[in-house]
């Protein structure tokens, strides 16, 4: 399970910005995996910039545990004079988790 721990965090143009996300391990097994994003609308998504993202690297859960992941992100200031912008008042950033390799029991690495 997957999901934003906040449903909302409003921003500013070249202000950082931190959020989270929730993931549970709904299985028996450790599960192994690493997340993809992607930024809406498209053409807002160059001026979308990560300091620092759970993405950059694989996730490894126990059975049944549940952690919040951090994304440290700004969005670049040129997007407040960009006039191809002048329409988009919001911008949404999800992920998407897969699944590398699932283990049994719920040994240390």
């Amino acid at each position: 399970k997957f999901t934003p721990t906040q449903k909302k965090v409003r921003t500013t143009p070249g202000e950082s910005t931190l959020a989270f996300y929730t993931v549970k391990n709904l299985s028996d097994k450790a599960v192994t995996g690493v997340s993809t994003y992607n930024v809406t609308p498209q053409k807002a998504g160059v001026y979308f910039n990560k300091i620092q993202c759970f993405c950059f690297e694989e996730q490894r859960l126990r059975p049944n545990e549940e952690i919040d992941m951090p994304v440290f992100f700004y969005i670049d200031r040129e997007f407040a004079t960009d006039p191809n912008m002048s329409d988009v008042t919001s911008l949404t950033l999800s992920y998407t988790f897969f699944k590398v390799s699932e283990e049994d029991g719920d040994e240390e690495e």
